[in-house]
């Protein structure tokens, strides 16, 4: 059982003996992750300035999962807000109570690549991602309650990323489209948040152009990934089994969105 620990001065009630004497005092890592877990978020940041372990605690994925799912039972989930300011040019997090009360601000992200993206929030983590002038994909990742950010490493001229959780491992992942041309194909990528690397997968994903999506944000919904296509037809990805499925829109639905 792995303990955290702290130091403590301790003064001697001797009167012959006046010196300070340290001691250690241990508690288990599980008895500090409970109590972290049920904080709020302004408290945590307050807490990864106590000691390394407590701040490399807090950073992990499955504290972040551990957390959101803890505020979620209590009620003390937030509106999360994403602002970005054009006169400054930079990129605001914010978060508000359902029931009301004052806006926090999280963090403030300077980055170019912020004024046009498309964002993906999910069990505590943002996915951000932005195209360049080539139609490439590039991804951000970013804890608003740790104030942390990262680039994502690149599996080559990927044309989008779609954002996950994977509910049977209990962790974030993403999943990389990418078109070859030659020969032509789709080449299908995760990286996993455990170890931020890249992973071809071998499945077969349905036959449609994979130049006609509606949209490049998913929505993850137990484990499973969608995303609208030009066809109004639905792409499914699970990222417990890695297949695809492909949901077909009722012909009345179609025919009633054609005439709006």
């Amino acid at each position: 059982m792995k303990t955290l620990e702290y130091e403590y001065d301790e003064q001697s009630t001797a009167a012959d003996n006046r010196s300070t004497k340290k001691a250690t005092t241990s508690f288990p890592g599980e008895i500090i992750e409970e109590i972290l877990s049920r904080l709020p978020v302004k408290s945590i940041l307050r807490f990864r300035s106590v000691a390394k372990p407590w701040l490399s605690l807090i950073s992990t994925p499955s504290f972040t999962k551990l957390h959101f799912t803890r505020a979620t039972a209590a009620h003390r989930t937030a509106l999360f807000i994403s602002a970005y300011d054009f006169s400054t040019g930079k990129r605001h997090f914010l978060s508000a109570p359902h029931d009301g009360g004052p806006v926090t601000h999280l963090m403030t992200l300077d980055h170019p690549c912020f004024a046009s993206i498309a964002a993906q929030h999910l069990n505590g983590l943002v996915c951000f991602t932005y195209h360049t002038w080539s139609s490439h994909a590039h991804a951000f990742l970013v804890n608003p309650s740790t104030h942390k950010s990262s680039k994502l490493p690149a599996p080559g001229s990927s044309m989008f990323y779609l954002f996950g959780f994977d509910e049977s491992r209990n962790e974030h992942k993403i999943l990389s489209i990418r078109k070859l041309f030659k020969p032509p194909a789709v080449e299908i990528m995760i990286l996993s948040m455990t170890n931020y690397s890249w992973r071809k997968i071998d499945t077969e994903p349905p036959a449609f152009s994979w130049d006609g999506y509606h949209t490049k944000d998913g929505v993850c919904v137990n484990s499973v990934v969608y995303l609208m296509l030009e066809s109004y037809d639905i792409l499914a990805f699970d990222f417990r089994t890695e297949k695809f499925s492909l949901i077909n829109t009722p012909q009345d639905v179609l025919a009633r969105a054609d005439a709006v």
